[in-house]
């Protein structure tokens, strides 16, 4: 299978993938809220939130493992394969103890943080089922399921967990339904999650030969570590605006925030499954030393990236509000309605993943520690405006402190691409920007005769599909009068495929 046929078909199953995740993330509020109200909800969500960090080593030294396996899987070399896949379990065990001692911290610690009307008890052992639930998801086989990623093959894995997640929903609906306690309904999801990885040892066993047993003579993952601080400080960036709530609001607000964020971080997902596939298939040029095709592929995943996060972000900022009116409407213990938030918390999560080609450049390149202090200044600029700002505007001020930290580290991006890997003169960035803005005031324009105010989810689909229909429209005629040439080669060859 070559790497065309692999990018579409991981593309395709990883949107599947995180379309069953969408519809999981919306469908199951509806159970746990009106069951057990927004303080539990919120509760759940900011303990998430804390538990994220779980996830730094697959997206940090996940992204190292994965460009160290770039070339040996190009050269079809087991014996480099195995060592790269041998370090990699000995650093995630070690990780492993550490999260151990963070969880124990946070059992501890997080219930004299939030004052609330549940016992310490019952809030430390709900951290403890949800971090168990994580660590299952996240480090059970974790170097395969990279191997996988690295070899173009996500979409195996991709597969079980969309499985996985199926289950899991049914059997969360189940048990809710059963009244069951918000504990046992989060511990069924740790048995929902166990069989993915399992399946995915089963796939490596028999299509690689692995050699475990190698001595390991020099350290075939030598930026892990900064792989690792780059995802901490990009973890604590995702997760400053909850803990900054959880410390200067109330559950309820987190609540408000989470319904929000479900439906923008949502759409931010669907955008990052095209990273999965692209990633690896860019990796596989660079690692071939295909100079001339790398450069002439980024041009057109530059131009792809800006006009898609256009295009979906645009209709999102039409929509959610009517949306979110229909989603909430049996929600009465807080104010979901916030316009002004709605549209802040679209336009942050547009923002970082607008940036999303210029970070696929560094995993491909592997130059992570040449970027390191950006990630934490840009963690840095968030819990400082994210402290300020929560006191003066509230979540609205939290949404504004996420902004400015993603415009400083995609800026950044942008010239340290053009000074150090594909020399592109930074006046292309500043022309997709101009035509971002431009799209997406004539969408709005163009929308502006719909009506958004429908009343069931029936009628908001039916307004969906003008808007949608109505934006895209828009998108394709801006794009092609400013990107004539990259335009039609990249609506020419979706619609082949």
């Amino acid at each position: 299978m070559n790497r065309k046929k692999k990018l579409f078909l991981n593309v395709g199953t990883a949107i599947g993938y995180q379309l069953i995740t969408i519809v999981c993330g919306f469908v199951l509020p509806q159970f746990i809220i009106p069951y057990f109200g927004s303080a539990t909800n919120g509760l759940i969500n900011s303990i998430t939130q804390f538990l994220t960090i779980i996830t730094l080593c697959e997206c940090g030294v996940g992204a190292v493992v994965q460009s160290a396996l770039y070339k040996p899987l190009a050269d079809r070399n087991d014996e480099d394969i195995s060592k790269v896949v041998i370090s990699s379990n000995r650093f995630f065990n070690k990780i492993v103890r550490i999260l151990g001692i963070y969880v124990i911290g946070l059992m501890v610690f997080y219930p004299i943080i939030v004052k609330n009307e549940f016992s310490p008890l019952y809030t430390a052992s709900l951290v403890l089922i949800l971090a168990f639930s994580y660590l299952v998801q996240y480090y059970l086989f974790l170097t395969y399921r990279l191997l996988l990623n690295a070899d173009q093959l996500s979409y195996i894995q991709l597969g079980a967990h969309s499985i996985a997640l199926i289950f899991n929903a049914g059997l969360t609906i189940l048990l809710i339904k059963l009244g069951a306690s918000v504990h046992l309904v989060k511990l069924g999801s740790v048995v929902a999650f166990f069989f993915q990885p399992l399946l995915v040892k089963i796939y490596i066993d028999k299509r690689y030969h692995l050699n475990l047993k190698l001595p390991l003579t020099e350290e075939p993952l030598k930026q892990k570590w900064n792989g690792l601080a780059q995802h901490i400080a990009s973890v604590v960036q995702s997760n400053v605006a909850t803990v900054v709530l959880t410390v200067f609001s109330t559950l309820e607000s987190i609540s408000i925030y989470s319904v929000y964020y479900l439906v923008a971080h949502g759409i931010r997902q669907i955008i990052i499954t095209l990273n999965t596939g692209v990633t690896a298939m860019l990796g596989n040029m660079y690692a071939k030393n295909e100079s001339e095709t790398l450069n002439q592929s980024f041009s057109m995943v530059e131009f792809s990236f800006h006009t898609l996060v256009t295009l979906l972000f645009g209709i999102t900022a039409i929509l959610i509000i009517p949306f979110v009116r229909i989603y909430t409407v049996n929600f009465t213990d807080a104010e979901y309605i916030q316009p002004v938030f709605a549209a802040l918390m679209v336009l942050g999560q547009a923002t970082y993943c607008l940036r999303i080609p210029y970070e696929m450049m560094i995993s491909v390149t592997g130059q992570y520690k040449q970027t390191q202090m950006s990630s934490i200044i840009e963690a840095a600029i968030n819990i400082v405006t994210a402290c300020i700002l929560v006191l003066i505007w509230g979540m609205e001020g939290v949404a504004v402190s996420t902004i400015l930290a993603m415009s400083y580290r995609m800026i950044y991006l942008v010239i340290y691409n053009k000074k150090n890997i594909l020399k592109r003169p930074i006046r292309h960035f500043v022309k997709h920007l101009a035509v971002d803005g431009v799209s997406l005031a004539l969408m709005v324009a163009a929308t502006a005769w719909i009506n958004v105010y429908p009343t069931n989810y029936i009628e908001w689909a039916g307004v969906a599909v003008v808007v949608a229909l109505t934006c895209i429209l828009v998108s394709i005629l801006v794009n092609l009068i400013a990107y004539k040439d990259v335009a039609r080669t990249t609506f020419k060859k979706l619609l082949r495929r």
